[in-house]
């Protein structure tokens, strides 16, 4: 499998590099790319409601990594804000 704007020598040389890494640079890496996807979606809810607080960014990004309804259960009394 190889994404359609990698090169498939590039594609080869990454999976090379993943296959040397031990188990748990592997779950490193994934764990540092959650970070950054969750940083990037929270910046987007920023730019969308530059009106938010922090805390009601935090609200809107937990709404929409876990859905609306398992927020509504899990947060039962938070304001249910738009991502």
């Amino acid at each position: 499998m190889k994404a359609g704007d990698t090169s498939l020598d590039a594609f080869r040389a990454q999976v090379a590099v993943y296959r040397s890494m031990s188990p748990e640079q592997r779950v490193g890496i994934a764990m540092e790319m959650s970070r950054q996807a969750i940083a990037i979606a929270g910046a987007g809810i920023r730019a969308r409601h530059s009106d938010y607080t922090d805390a009601e960014v935090e609200w809107a990004l937990k709404r929409l990594r876990v859905g609306d309804e398992l927020f509504r259960a899990a947060w039962p009394g938070a304001p249910v804000l738009d991502p």
